[in-house]
């Protein structure tokens, strides 16, 4: 093999890392703005993203079915109930339970496992225990040759913009909107906040359901790389959780640094190892950087 053939393959499998990188970029997102808003351990988050998946499923099973000419047109607009789908089903189950949960961790972790489980029952029931995939537009498939040899995946490309515009859009919300003043004096101080006239529990609400409808967006990016079963969002809440521990609580750098070292570490090590092994390593990394710094990469002031 020559070097220029090891290079490609090499760039490739860093290709693949980034389309690991904005799933769990996304989701990620999604908890670090719910955990350092409200200190809620959402268990249920990757049934948040579930529920994206399976909404790109039945977008695309409705229009090969009654519309076959808007096959090259419905991904985006999928992408989109997905948010709203998932926005919509956080906003209930805060409303619905969380509230009456707030200042005690261990019961929301409880809560949400519970729903977690209750929607992956629900799952089975209605859609069916079997893993299933949407069929995307022809403008999705394919790769992109830059150079001979070198062939980078169109479906990933689309996945990684797609996470540079979601998470572009927090920033720009955090920073730029009355939402975002809003959440930010929350996470500083919540009793001035409502000294301030500001309804800290609308703010939770919408900012929880926020955090559901960017799961439900990493689940769309999911169908471009993988089958969508009642299980899979729960393949990924483990590393969601370890995204935001490891970049810090709270903090949006520390979750997209945090989330690029991850799926690179991983990608590059299933490159030369056993998937098993090169998961034990990239938590074993994980472990001695958290003995160092056991505050995150980036640590990040949150309200107690």
């Amino acid at each position: 093999m020559t070097f220029s053939e090891m290079l490609n393959i090499g760039l490739m499998q860093g290709f693949a890392g980034l389309s690991l990188f904005a799933v769990l970029l996304l989701m990620g997102l999604g908890l670090a703005i719910i955990f350092g808003q409200m200190g809620v351990i959402n268990m249920a988050h990757g049934e948040f993203m579930t529920i994206g998946a399976y909404t790109i499923y039945l977008g695309s099973t409705l229009a090969a079915t009654h519309a076959p000419g808007f096959m090259a047109y419905y991904f985006p607009l999928a992408i989109v109930a997905a948010f709203g789908i998932a926005f919509a089903a956080g906003w209930l189950v805060e409303w619905g339970l969380i509230r009456h949960l707030y200042k005690r961790p261990l019961d929301t972790l409880l809560a949400t496992w519970g729903i977690s489980l209750a929607l992956q029952q629900c799952f089975r029931t209605f859609i069916g225990p079997k893993e299933v995939s949407p069929t995307l537009p022809d403008w999705l498939l394919g790769s992109w040759t830059p150079v001979e040899g070198l062939d980078i995946p169109i479906n990933g490309m689309f996945v990684l913009g797609l996470t540079v515009v979601v998470t572009g859009g927090v920033l720009l919300a955090l920073h730029k909107s009355r939402w975002g003043l809003r959440v930010r004096a929350t996470v500083s101080n919540r009793v001035m906040a409502n000294a301030t006239g500001i309804d800290t529990k609308k703010t939770d609400r919408l900012t929880f359901a926020i955090g559901c409808g960017i799961a439900g967006v990493a689940g769309a990016a999911f169908t471009t790389i993988g089958s969508t079963g009642p299980t899979s969002g729960s393949l990924y809440i483990v590393d969601a959780f370890l995204v935001v521990t490891f970049g810090g609580a709270a903090s949006l750098l520390g979750t997209v640094v945090s989330a690029f070292g991850i799926a690179q570490t991983q990608s590059i090590t299933e490159f030369f190892l056993a998937g098993s092994m090169a998961k034990v390593i990239t938590l074993s990394l994980i472990v001695l950087i958290l003995m160092v710094r056991p505050q995150g990469l980036f640590a990040s002031k949150v309200r107690r």
